[in-house]
């Protein structure tokens, strides 16, 4: 099978692309992902995929083993990410239904890890561009070849939840300029550029939060029912996206920890190293 593993990052209803699925169970030195991952095939090339919340959305956001997640894709030889999921619209022009393809983020969590490194050893990455350009081209085009709506580019405002935005900070939200907001890839990106993983988002738009006047409130229903209709674009988007991303890489993610590092080797507790060693062992002798 050549080129690197791609992961898929999503809803349970990605399981159907799959071609020859397996199930592999995962343990990393961060503890267990989400779920079991499914490895199978889509056109010729192989895919590892991990429901993000678990089957059943058994997982809060806040909950979500964000390490464990994207450690085991790695350690499963995945190279490039392709991550869905759902968001509200904080602008008019993007409609429920519609696709972004965010190229920055801001970060309002609170009670989350969002990365691998701690316990003896300091790194510090670039993360001035979260997501790898030349996956998200890929999968903007895919996006358009599906026929979706598609905004590529865009900010994304990572917030806690699980609660949904009061209107005052829906409101200061827009104020910032941001396009869409969401609860989960914040994470997701900072740690697979850690991880040396390209990564992508394709977010879906499920509603326009609780700033607009026009709408009524965000309710959990009318976010279900849209989702269930995305789910369809958004696996079509994944299975023209695949063919297209190449069997090696040329862009800056895969070398993103190659001076990240600022703890002397000697200095890396012996636990330290080795629970890193798919993240630094290339590096750290």
């Amino acid at each position: 099978m050549a080129g690197g593993r791609i992961g898929v990052i999503g809803g349970s209803g990605f399981y159907e692309l799959l071609e020859n699925p397996r199930e592999e169970r995962v343990t990393t030195p961060f503890g267990k992902p989400s779920d079991v991952i499914a490895i199978g095939e889509i056109a010729g090339r192989e895919v590892c995929f991990l429901p993000r919340h678990g089957k059943g959305h058994r997982l809060l956001p806040t909950d979500l083993p964000f390490q464990a997640n994207i450690l085991a894709l790695k350690q499963l030889g995945v190279e490039w990410i392709i991550s869905s999921s759902a968001v509200g619209s904080m602008k008019e022009d993007i409609k429920p239904g519609d696709i972004v393809i965010p190229d920055q983020f801001i970060d309002r969590t609170r009670q989350r890890r969002s990365t691998f490194f701690g316990d003896g050893c300091v790194a510090h990455i670039s993360f001035a561009d979260p997501v790898c350009g030349s996956l998200s081209g890929i999968v903007a085009q895919a996006a358009r070849n599906a026929g979706a709506t598609v905004h590529e580019g865009g900010i994304y405002v990572c917030m806690e939840g699980p609660q949904f935005s009061t209107r005052a900070e829906s409101l200061v939200y827009r104020s910032w300029g941001v396009d869409v907001i969401g609860m989960t890839n914040l994470q997701e990106a900072k740690l697979a550029r850690e991880a040396e993983i390209c990564y992508a988002t394709v977010a879906l738009a499920t509603d326009y939060d609780c700033w607009y006047e026009g709408e009524e409130d965000v309710t959990i229903t009318q976010v279900i029912e849209t989702v269930g209709k995305n789910v369809a674009m958004a696996k079509k988007i994944v299975e023209l996206a695949v063919p297209r991303i190449p069997e090696t890489r040329e862009c800056a993610c895969a070398s993103a920890m190659q001076y990240g590092v600022m703890t002397a080797p000697e200095a890396i507790p012996v636990a330290t190293r080795e629970k890193l060693k798919d993240i630094i062992g290339k590096y750290v002798s």
